[in-house]
């Protein structure tokens, strides 16, 4: 499985970034999963959506990420609204088995970065 993540960008605190992940070769029913690492911090969990469309999601995001997948295209989007400086982190996708929620996952994209200003 490969994994491609695209959307980072610079923003202004309040905005809005939408991330996608695109994966191709064997991705029958993949839980998608997105992480992100701050300099100087771990890598921690953001969200995650199994193949029936069930979101999970870290509760410094709940409410202000939504998290959706398109099956046909093998695509995952992570929606961020109301950004905040501390979202500011290199943001990986993965992919994991049905089971997976926060570990887990198996393969993981290439990341891209989130930069909030305030």
């Amino acid at each position: 499985v490969q994994l491609q993540a695209s959307g980072g960008g610079l923003v202004q605190a309040g905005g809005s970034l939408r991330l996608s992940c695109t994966a191709s070769g064997r991705t029958f029913r993949y839980t998608m999963g997105w992480f992100r690492q701050a300099p100087g911090k771990e890598r921690e969990f953001v969200a995650a959506i199994r193949w029936s469309g069930s979101a999970l999601y870290a509760d410094s995001v709940k409410g202000r990420f939504t998290l959706s997948r398109d099956n046909a295209k093998n695509t995952v989007y992570l929606q961020m609204n109301s950004l905040k400086p501390e979202d500011t982190a290199v943001y990986y996708c993965a992919a994991g088995p049905t089971s997976a929620t926060t570990t887990q996952y198996d393969y993981w994209g290439q990341g891209t970065q989130v930069t909030v200003s305030s």
